[in-house]
């Protein structure tokens, strides 16, 4: 028997007032998998992410986690998930130690059996200087580590980051990618969002994009990424490029000194052809360098086409 999603997600609506937040979003993500959730600002992934949560209950349609429906089973629900969430949300009268000892309560982790698994998630999460200081103390990157370390108190096999990195410094982001790649490794499954397309591109192996409360496509990141319409061409010269031929300069994103970039179409454009062009201009062509559309372009393609209704 084939195991049960980590996540399940079928038909899920939700309406605020006039606006459509989920609109028929059916999808499953699968044990062990790291996993993107991506869409703009006001797409519905907050809303889908606290309707896992049970903080917010959809109007219609069905979610699971590990085969726990959120609403009829919620306790095992709860028990099975870690949210870390983009605001960051704490309560500033307790230490580090004493805040994921409550929250350890909140799951009814015993004291003595959750001790030892505080001081590894305070070690992981290099908080063990921390841990009898005070909330308020901490800079806003020590907090956002303190929330993924609430999201693990009680060892939940599913973990969903919302934005956690948002507003931190680059060191303490390799150090939380480090930790989070390490929970991976260990047999979590990871749901993450994220504004920072790049960090998708290299963590995740499948991606859901969602927007106006649609899903738009749902794929494996190389298939995704294979949807690119645009490639990037640039011509290093000889000399400086004084007149660029007519025939391409719908063609042409910059021209720097020695340098030219061209944006050319995966379907159509001859990047042969194109470079027969220049040449015939007069143009010494002395290197090329190609690139593919990153994860960040194909993301624009799909949701700029895309108007609310």
């Amino acid at each position: 028997m084939a195991p049960v999603p980590a996540v399940f997600i079928e038909n899920a609506h939700k309406r605020f007032g006039p606006v459509k937040a989920l609109n028929g979003v059916s999808f499953a993500i699968e044990q062990g998998e790291f996993f993107g959730l991506l869409g703009p600002n006001g797409a519905g992934k907050s809303t889908l992410i606290n309707s896992l949560a049970g903080l917010v209950r959809v109007d219609r349609g069905r979610l699971e986690i590990m085969g726990h429906d959120v609403v009829t089973g919620y306790r095992r629900a709860r028990m099975n998930v870690g949210v870390v969430p983009q605001e960051l949300v704490y309560d500033p009268f307790f230490t580090v130690r004493e805040f994921l000892r409550f929250q350890a309560g909140y799951f009814g982790v015993a004291k003595r059996a959750g001790e030892g698994w505080i001081d590894e998630l305070l070690d992981a999460l290099d908080l063990t200087d921390k841990a009898d200081v005070n909330m308020r103390a901490l800079s806003g990157g020590m907090k956002r580590r303190v929330l993924i370390g609430q999201a693990l108190v009680h060892k939940p096999p599913v973990v969903v980051l919302d934005e956690p990195t948002a507003g931190v410094d680059v060191e303490l982001r390799q150090h939380l990618w480090s930790f989070i790649r390490r929970l991976h490794a260990e047999g979590h499954t990871i749901v993450l969002t994220t504004h920072y397309l790049e960090e998708a591109e290299q963590l995740c192996g499948r991606i859901a994009i969602i927007d106006h409360g649609e899903l738009v496509t749902l794929e494996s990141k190389s298939a995704l990424l294979a949807r690119g319409i645009f490639r990037t061409l640039r011509v290093v010269t000889a000399g400086e490029i004084d007149e660029i031929p007519p025939s391409v300069r719908d063609k042409v994103k910059a021209v720097h000194g020695c340098c030219m970039d061209l944006r050319l179409r995966r379907d159509s454009d001859s990047v042969l052809e194109v470079l027969d062009t220049i040449r015939n201009a007069g143009i010494d062509v002395r290197d090329i360098y190609m690139e593919e559309d990153d994860l960040e372009d194909v993301f624009m393609q799909l949701t700029r086409r895309r108007e609310p209704a």
